[in-house]
Formats: C-alpha cells, structure tokens, sequence
C-alpha cells in the first residue's frame, strides 16, 4: 500500500500543532503508519519538521495569494490575509515554537519570501496613510506571527471560539497599527 507523503504530514502537523514533544511513535499512530514507514519518508524529527516547515510555507505563500494584498485598502488585505492563513495556523504556531527552524544560515528562503509580502502590506497602508508610521513593517509582520500563532494556541486549548480568531487577530492588530488622527 502506498503512502500518501502530504497525509503523513498533514496528520503529523494536527498532532503537533497540539503536543509539540510528540514522539515519532505517536506521528505514525496519528497518521496510521508503523514507525519503520514514518522513518522512510522521514529520517527523523529535524527531516519531519523541515517537510513541515515547507509544507508551512506553502500554506502561507497560498494565504498571500488568495488574499490579494494588492487590491483595496491595505486594512481590508490584512483582513484578507489573516482569514485566508486560518486554516494553517496550528500549523504555523508549532513551527513558530521550532527555534532551529529561525537560526543560522540555513533558514529557509521562503520564510524571507513570506515576510517580504506580508511587510508589503503593511508599507503600503503605512505609504497611504493608513496605518502608524512609527511601527516598522517588519515589526508589524513579526506582531502578526506571533497573534497567530496565540490565537491558534487559544483556539485549541478551547479559550477561543474558532469563528472568532479572524475578528480578534484583525481587531487586536489594527486597532494598534491604525493612524490616530493627529499622529
């Protein structure tokens, strides 16, 4: 029977997401497999979060893309973006956690890809008078990472209602990125 790799990872993502130490015993029962097909397609930990960490990507670069940050106000595109992401933020909180994954040459380009668009948005809002100028769109990026992944973490211990994670990112960040008049 052949094994299907994205099903692995994606039942590998739904364990972690809610035990970070999972063991690579406890991946393989979560995703049905034994131990010894688990290791064929991934050597061990560091290989299963690196085809996570990809898999993480993709998810963000899809969100970025069917988000539209180009078109409308910029506030509307983060709106966008945020609802778009939902579906991968479990994802995205474990990996969040993944120090390795964050140090060193060796970070993956993509996470560059992802921020650069992301800061875009918040340039773009900052250039049409939108948003505060006085919070970088780096900063801005690295708040939203980590509301996220809060919000992600909230959600899954059941403090959170899954249909409120949008409202509540949303409102949290712009309400402190929105321009006051007089500023």
């Amino acid at each position: 029977m052949a094994v299907d790799r994205d099903q692995v990872l994606r039942s590998a993502a739904a364990l972690l997401t809610r035990k970070g130490t999972a063991t690579m015993d406890e991946v393989a029962r979560a995703a049905g497999i034994s131990r010894a097909t688990l290791h064929r397609h991934f050597a061990g930990r560091d290989a299963l979060v690196r085809a996570l960490e990809a898999l993480g990507i993709a998810e963000c670069e899809a969100a970025l893309d069917a988000a539209r940050l180009d078109e409308g106000p910029a506030a509307d595109a983060v709106r966008r973006l945020v609802a778009e992401i939902e579906p991968a933020a479990g994802l995205l909180s474990f990996l969040y956690t993944e120090n390795q994954l964050f140090e060193g040459e060796e970070q993956h380009a993509g996470w560059a890809r992802v921020d650069a668009r992301m800061a875009a948005v918040f340039h773009r809002g900052q250039a049409g008078g939108e948003f505060r100028i006085d919070l970088t769109p780096a900063w801005l990026t690295e708040a939203l990472y980590g509301l996220l992944a809060s919000g992600a973490w909230a959600v899954a211990e059941g403090r959170v209602a899954r249909n409120d994670f949008t409202h509540m990112i949303v409102e949290l960040l712009l309400g402190g990125a929105l321009r006051r008049e007089g500023s």
